[in-house]
């Protein structure tokens, strides 16, 4: 099973930091989120970005964690050369992040 079956997200960036907003589908999942995304494996994850720090906010009542990820836009959108390298790219490739691995 992959986070994206069982949550969708939402994302921003501002300069070079990126949030990335889990939100489980059916709010029965949150528990199973919650255990199994944590920020070392995200970071992981997205291990080619230069992510200097990755900080997790949980969110119960909206069955969210909000991730923000310092320096993952490498200098900020305005100024990095990769193509697309925003937030919602960065989601994209969260949502295949395995959940049995964790469990």
């Amino acid at each position: 099973m992959l986070l994206g079956d069982v949550a969708h997200l939402r994302t921003g960036d501002k300069g070079e930091t990126s949030q990335i907003s889990v939100i489980a589908y059916d709010p029965a999942d949150f528990a199973l989120i919650a255990r199994t995304v944590t920020t070392k494996r995200v970071a992981a994850h997205l291990a080619h970005l230069p992510i200097r720090t990755a900080t997790r906010y949980e969110l119960p009542a909206l069955g969210a964690l909000n991730f923000v990820l310092e320096g993952a836009l490498a200098g900020g959108v305005t100024r990095s050369l990769a193509l697309d390298a925003h937030g919602k790219t960065l989601g994209a490739q969260l949502l295949d992040l395995p959940l049995e691995d964790a469990a």
